[in-house]
């Protein structure tokens, strides 16, 4: 129902996994493919404890930040959503396929994509913009400027959505967005 209050909602969605956490009160976790070892553990962290609360993650299963969302959604009772920028059918990075499995089985994985299609450069930016549409806020850990992790806070914000950023390093490079964010 969140997807529906949205600007631009799916016509559908594949979805492979648990179903009922559509409708789950959900909290999206983003950030830098590249993210500090701070940063992983930051987004593990707060995604557990997130999940622990009942809240589900939603996030994008790219590599860094979106990885670690994943594990500590899963590592709580709250559970994760991915949202792929590809067919179900196909794994990317194929170094999630493990990850995909698990959220296959415990989580749900979800896209608008065609079974086939590959990992395209334009599909991510229309990925994002369900993360930021399932999602009741967006909690940015990392993330350089620019990136893709601000256009899924600018698309949260554009859905009336609540956006929370953690501040790190000023001579940080992956902080920059967080840092415009506060």
């Amino acid at each position: 129902s969140l997807l529906l209050e949205t600007a631009d909602p799916p016509l559908l969605l594949y979805a492979q996994g648990r179903l009922d956490l559509l409708g789950a009160p959900a909290v999206a976790v983003v950030g830098s493919r590249n993210p500090s070892a701070q940063g992983i553990d930051n987004a593990r962290a707060f995604a557990q404890h997130l999940s622990q609360a009942g809240l589900t993650i939603v996030s994008g299963m790219a590599l860094g930040i979106d990885g670690a969302a994943h594990e500590g959604g899963l590592a709580g009772r709250g559970s994760t959503i991915a949202v792929v920028g590809t067919g179900l059918d196909l794994i990317y990075p194929s170094r999630h396929r493990a990850l995909a499995h698990r959220i296959a089985k415990d989580g749900l994985l979800v896209s608008e994509f065609d079974l086939g299609t590959p990992p395209l450069r334009e599909n991510f930016p229309q990925r994002n913009r369900l993360i930021a549409g399932l999602s009741r806020g967006t909690l940015v850990v990392e993330a350089a400027l620019p990136s893709g992790s601000l256009i899924t806070a600018r698309q949260a914000l554009e859905a009336g959505r609540d956006v929370f950023a953690i501040p790190g390093s000023i001579h940080s490079p992956q902080s920059r967005g967080c840092h415009a964010l506060i």
